[in-house]
């Protein structure tokens, strides 16, 4: 037992360690096509058989081989694998095409090696989710998967509501080239807010084509890749869209989550999907975002739970498959199933003098800005990947700008609580063909102090129907939350047309997203009177009496 693997067991509350580790290093695994991948093995010292484990990413194999060494001194035979063009593992990376083929070929290897008595499971967040899922329906019988923070696709997740991710892919770009060369350099910018000021950086100068050599400082061969052919392209999507996979014969899965996380909405699809199929998943939602530390620590938790449960047989699942925390009220709640029971639908309406209300609108003119892509809207908080600023963030800079539009309720008289997904209704014309319409809920505490609770974006363009007075209407979901509204708390809406650089901005004209270099500012009407009552829409629920015991 090395001492940062004692550190991370009691950080994680584990079980003590059962046995040491022999770490077999310099693996190479061959591939259908010859090339061979960087792959570790971290065995039991204590006489098997063991259960294996197959964790492959692209972030380097020192980044996971402490995880890699809990699971082993806990009774797992852990394989780590580095994905194509990453590590020491041969090709080119070329995220997401190659994890399908590649492993199929880990899994034909695994099959044929001494040590494997036949009882698989698979793990690992984020990217490495998506990597599970590639695999999915070739999973052996009695297999077992944990999925974290991820998505069974990722055409979704790249171009959210009809726009570009810019944020998440350059800053991400960052990450993985930055570890290949430069672990500590590249972790010392991810706790100092660096790929968060150099992505901002690269994105305020156009065209975004040249994006990646402006972040990092060369070119990026999938980033133009991407540019080119990715735009509204299902034909480059389809064979990467492994939501296909999701059957009764997919393997037990257990989801965890945060509130703001970017692939939470995707999540939940492949959770409901698994139920709809006939299977009875565990998702746990907490409240956090993507890189949260509380986030991995309940995410290895919850993955010895269930493969304690089905490969080595020694521990009880839960009682109830649904575990969520509701922010508001700080504690857990247990559930049967996503969505919890909805007690009603509660519309509350935009109206004039910047008013948040339940009453019915009367006829008023619209409330209008000015969006300026030469000075575009910013991104404060909220489901985003980052290291620094994310999650839920004091709105106080965000509403104090002119192309923000903020409603308001009275203070509460008695708790609001919601879980699930809101939608918003609005009612918007612009005077050019596209534009994009971002709507976030925030939370006013009596301090004032207001906090983003969830989000929506949407693009639209000369292609989204009109009606003959050329306003859009549109449905806008935002994406899950569980969050309680205490009483004396107010309810705030906020309206504007981007959230950059999270969102790639509208330049205000047709020019392709790579190649566009001129800006054109928008003029933005918001509608609220009977005849287009623009509101947001909430899934009311009762909590259980008791919080749940963690």
């Amino acid at each position: 037992m090395s001492l940062a693997s004692l550190f991370l067991a009691r950080l994680y509350n584990l079980s003590p360690a059962q046995s040491g580790v022999r770490r077999h290093r310099g693996i190479r695994v061959a591939m259908a096509d010859g090339a061979t991948l960087a792959t570790e093995v971290f065995e039991p010292r204590a006489k098997g058989p063991h259960p294996t484990l197959l964790m492959r990413e692209p972030y380097g194999l020192s980044g996971f081989s402490r995880i890699a060494e809990l699971f082993a001194e806990r009774g797992y035979i852990f394989v780590l694998q580095a994905c194509r063009g990453t590590d020491r593992s041969d090709g080119e990376f070329d995220p997401l095409t190659h994890e399908r083929d590649d492993g199929l070929a880990t899994l034909a290897w695994i099959k044929a090696q001494p040590w494997f008595d036949g009882r698989l499971g698979t793990t690992g967040p984020s990217y490495l989710g998506y990597a599970q899922w590639a695999i999915s329906d070739s999973l052996p019988p009695g297999a077992a998967m944990a999925t974290k923070v991820t998505s069974a696709e990722f055409r979704s997740v790249v171009f959210p509501g009809g726009g570009f991710a810019l944020g998440l892919w350059l800053s991400w770009l960052q990450t993985v080239e930055g570890l290949r060369g430069d672990v500590l350099g590249t972790a010392r910018r991810m706790m100092s807010g660096g790929i968060e000021r150099a992505t901002l950086r690269a994105t305020m100068t156009l065209p975004l084509s040249n994006a990646d050599q402006r972040a990092i400082g060369h070119k990026v061969p999938f980033w133009n890749k991407w540019l080119d052919n990715a735009v509204d392209n299902e034909g480059f999507w389809a064979p990467l869209d492994h939501t296909v996979r999701i059957s009764a014969a997919t393997p037990p899965n257990s989801f965890t989550s945060g509130w703001y996380d970017f692939m939470l909405d995707q999540l939940i699809r492949d959770y409901q999907s698994m139920r709809a199929a006939g299977h009875t998943p565990h998702l746990t939602i907490g409240p956090w975002f993507h890189v949260s530390s509380d986030l991995q620590r309940e995410s290895v938790r919850q993955t010895f739970e269930w493969m304690d449960h089905y490969l080595l047989g020694t521990r009880p699942l839960r009682l109830k498959p649904v575990l969520l925390h509701v922010s508001g009220r700080e504690h857990w709640y247990s559930f049967d199933s996503f969505p919890p029971p909805r007690r009603e639908l509660a519309l509350w309406y935009l109206h004039p003098d910047s008013v948040l209300s339940q009453r019915p609108v009367r006829t008023t003119p619209p409330d209008t800005y000015r969006y300026n892509p030469a000075d575009p809207t910013p991104a404060i908080g909220g489901a985003m990947f980052a290291f620094s600023g994310a999650g839920p963030v004091d709105q106080a800079e965000l509403e104090a700008r002119k192309d923000v539009l903020s409603y308001t309720s009275v203070p509460l008289l008695e708790e609001v609580t919601l879980v699930g997904q809101p939608t918003a209704i609005v009612f918007m014309r612009a005077d050019l063909e596209t534009a994009d319409l971002f709507v976030r809920l925030c939370d006013v505490a009596p301090s004032g102090q207001s906090i983003n609770i969830t989000d929506g974006y949407q693009r639209l363009t000369a292609k989204t129907d009109r009606d003959a007075d050329g306003v859009w209407q549109v449905r806008l979901r935002l994406h899950h939350t569980g969050h309680s509204f205490k009483v004396g708390h107010r309810l705030r809406v906020l309206i504007a047309s981007g959230a950059h650089p999270r969102f790639a901005r509208n330049t205000g004209t047709s020019e392709a997203l790579g190649d566009a270099t001129t800006l054109k500012p928008a003029r933005i009407e918001i509608f609220h009177d009977p005849n287009r009552p623009s509101a947001v829409h909430l899934p009311m629920v009762d909590l259980p009496t008791e919080s749940a015991i963690t």
